[in-house]
């Protein structure tokens, strides 16, 4: 039986890779596929027609490569087409998705190969969020995808989804404005949209059976499927989000996304564990997972390879959805090190964009509070940009 206490590992010995070219992308003439498991003895990618069910029906092994780096060449056009890796270190872990995971079938069961430019909606190259000259300029509005259009009077078509922030001048069964309108009569600057990433708790084939906030994070890079008109076809969710963005750009109105790289719902089960075991989260001294959390882990973000994970997804959600700002859940559980990082590459791409978030966490950590984001160190912090650009502790 796998021992799931690592203790006895020095994770900083873990060789480290700087390109951005991990996980999956797609071109008409070949997929490319490439993976951090620098302790894998062997990685085995399986390809399905389906997202969630029938056979495998290719299967082919990826090459190790330096810096702990796997890969592999589809020659040909797999876009459509859906993938698991199986990652053997000795003795095979669970079949899952990559980490860095963009597009996934429905329940985030397994990843999707997709041409990102076919989810772009028209003229979205020239989409553009507002930039306010001080972070007190903000009117932030804070709203959960689903609950914003839900109401049965609503009067908007795409209740519950993406495409409800979409619908123009939708009232109520008593004639009062909803959804877009509202918004816009608001005045507000900003909507700051609970966790859109892929999200474990909801059945997305059966979406309105259970209700979540959506701290329960499966796939950082992949959007949650349950606000989608088809979660089986992950480029639709996608495209559906795209707009959503654009046409709140479009009434002036910027769209920042609660972030929750603190944890993860799954622990030994998680896509980080089925990779790397271990390495993506923090221990106590017993070599078992710490939970400042208090949802069963906390993310090791210190370590080089998954402050790169977060850094990258993040540009990943600034760069490709144009979207204004990111709030972090239990910021306290990250490190100094990784925030000061945050900022520093996001304003080389996406100067601007607005970061807060809550400075505390829900337990203890073994990592020592003067160095985590917590609230009255944070202030502090000598070497720090401009904090009141930077961060607004809620």
């Amino acid at each position: 039986m796998r021992n799931w206490k690592f203790n006895h590992i020095d994770f900083s010995s873990y060789p480290f890779y700087s390109e951005n070219d991990l996980g999956v992308f797609w071109s008409p003439e070949k997929t490319k596929i490439k993976i951090w498991a620098p302790i894998a003895k062997m990685v085995e990618l399986r390809l399905y027609k389906d997202g969630i069910s029938g056979e495998v029906y290719h299967k082919t092994n990826l090459q190790r490569l330096e810096n702990g780096i796997w890969s592999t060449v589809l020659q040909g056009d797999y876009e459509g087409k859906f993938y698991t890796l199986k990652i053997n270190d000795g003795e095979w872990l669970d079949e899952t998705a990559d980490i860095y995971a963009r597009c996934v079938g429905v329940n985030g069961k397994r990843g999707m190969v997709f041409d990102p430019g076919k989810t772009n909606p028209e003229d979205w190259k020239n989409d553009k969020g507002p930039r306010l000259n001080d972070f007190t300029e903000a009117i932030i509005y804070e709203t959960h995808v689903r609950d914003f259009s839900i109401a049965e009077n609503s009067g908007i078509e795409n209740r519950g989804k993406y495409l409800g922030f979409t619908e123009e001048n939708t009232k109520s069964t008593n004639e009062i404005s909803t959804g877009l309108a509202h918004l816009k009569e608001l005045g507000i600057t900003h909507v700051h949209l609970l966790p859109v990433s892929d999200f474990f708790t909801i059945n997305e084939e059966k979406p309105f059976e259970k209700y979540n906030w959506g701290y329960d994070p499966q796939h950082f890079n992949a959007l949650e499927g349950s606000y989608s008109n088809n979660p089986y076809n992950g480029a639709v969710r996608i495209k559906e989000f795209k707009k959503l963005v654009q046409v709140l750009h479009l009434a002036g109105i910027g769209v920042i996304l609660d972030v929750v790289y603190n944890h993860t719902y799954f622990t030994k089960e998680s896509v980080f564990n089925q990779t790397v075991p271990g390495y993506f989260y923090r221990q106590k001294t017993d070599g078992t997972f710490s939970n400042a959390s208090g949802c069963g882990n906390e993310i090791a973000s210190e370590r080089a390879m998954v402050r790169k994970y977060i850094v990258d997804s993040l540009k990943y959600w600034a760069d490709e959805f144009h979207v204004d700002g990111f709030r972090f859940d239990l910021m306290g559980i990250l490190d100094l090190e990784t925030i000061k990082t945050i900022r520093a590459e996001l304003d080389k791409t996406n100067p601007g964009l607005f970061l807060y978030g809550e400075g505390w966490a829900a337990d203890q950590s073994p990592m020592p509070e003067h160095l985590r984001a917590v609230k009255k160190i944070f202030i502090n912090y000598p070497g720090l940009p401009d904090l009141t650009m930077t961060f607004e502790m809620l």
